[in-house]
């Protein structure tokens, strides 16, 4: 398994201009998920995401995660983070 994580006050996923999913502040996560992944992958990659300390706290330090500031999260299937981008000739 592959994730971009980015923290964002806002993100929407838009199919054919329709809104398929859309959050308020919190992750943004595209991942990437191969047929060798596991549950166990899945659970440890979960576990490290909401725990993730990524936002501000009141001193003005990335000390909270997503769980902490009741954040959203939006999953992205995102394939090509397992591209073969290798030149091969």
């Amino acid at each position: 398994m592959k994730a971009v994580i980015q923290r964002v006050s806002k993100a929407k996923v838009t199919v054919n201009n329709k809104i398929i999913g859309n959050i308020g502040n919190g992750l943004l996560v595209l991942l990437g998920v191969t047929h060798e992944d596991t549950e166990e992958n899945a659970d440890f990659l979960v576990k490290k995401i909401i725990n993730l300390r990524i936002f501000k706290d009141e001193n003005d330090k990335m000390n909270l995660s997503v769980k902490d500031v009741g954040g959203d999260i939006l999953v992205v299937s995102q394939f090509t983070l397992y591209a073969d981008t290798s030149s091969r000739k």
